[in-house]
């Protein structure tokens, strides 16, 4: 019986994606070296000239060729039925979407991990893998949302709050301070959607609060497109006094209710 062996390709330090071919016993290639920065690097063994030169070709017409850095070695693996064809399948251009992780398909197993922008390309690339695979393969989704992009906006916005008159939607000059870092900050999350949310404390009637609470965070998506943040990235709720983050009971408190957030949008 042949062994079965990994293909790795790892992208910008960390593993992307991974391809192993085989049944029975298993030998696994040689932990490929690190790459540098922005290399694409793939390594392990294949059964034939034929399958190493498609699957470079498919590699290179995704990351382009200047970035692939080949350590492919030719070997006595066992492929199950059609294997290279769903190899090809695999590299898709959606796997550019992941970062430190790995796509690893031994045999008809395929595990895949790593990090995504949002939970739509998380449930997006997990049903394109399993819709190109026939029933046989068995699919391990560990892909997880990034949170980079939110530990940004959470920094810039630190501990401070986007004041507005009292019982209005008009933002003061502090608050547009403020707003003028976040808008720096939303330019490099571009491609993402981010919602604005209000909140208010609990006096008067929550109607009202709901009503005050949208209407800030419209006034913030309006601000920030006057900031060249495109308003189509900016999603906006309101809502009230339902979400407390401080004991409404004291001054202090309700200050810290009346507040903006800022998501990325999963």
């Amino acid at each position: 019986m042949r062994d079965s062996t990994i293909v790795t390709i790892v992208l910008a330090g960390v593993a992307l994606a991974g391809l192993s071919a085989g049944t029975g016993a298993q030998t696994q290639a040689p932990l490929p070296a690190a790459p540098a920065p922005g290399q694409v690097l793939v390594s392990g063994t294949v059964p034939d000239e034929a399958s190493k030169a498609a699957m470079l070709q498919r590699v290179r017409e995704l990351y382009g060729a200047e970035r692939v850095v080949d350590q492919i070695a030719i070997g006595n693996v066992a492929l199950p039925p059609n294997w290279s064809a769903y190899v090809q399948k695999l590299i898709h251009p959606n796997l550019k979407w992941i970062s430190k992780g790995q796509l690893k398909i031994d045999g008809n197993t395929v595990s895949l991990r790593g990090e995504v922008a949002n939970e739509a390309q998380r449930q997006q690339i997990a049903s394109e893998i399993a819709t190109s695979l026939n029933p046989t393969y068995t699919v391990n989704n560990g892909l997880r949302v990034s949170a980079a992009e939110q530990s940004l906006l959470d920094d810039t916005l630190g501990k401070r709050i986007i004041e507005f008159d009292s019982g209005q939607a008009t933002i003061r000059p502090s608050g547009k301070a403020i707003l003028d870092e976040m808008a720096q900050a939303l330019h490099k999350v571009k491609g993402r959607k981010v919602e604005v949310i209000g909140h208010t404390d609990n006096l008067g009637l929550r109607e009202s609060n709901l009503a005050l609470s949208l209407a800030r965070a419209e006034a913030v998506r309006a601000y920030l497109a006057q900031q060249d943040v495109n308003p189509d990235m900016v999603a906006v709720s309101g809502q009230g006094p339902d979400r407390p983050v401080a004991d409404n009971a004291s001054a202090d408190g309700r200050a810290r209710n009346r507040r903006i957030e800022f998501r990325i949008a999963q």
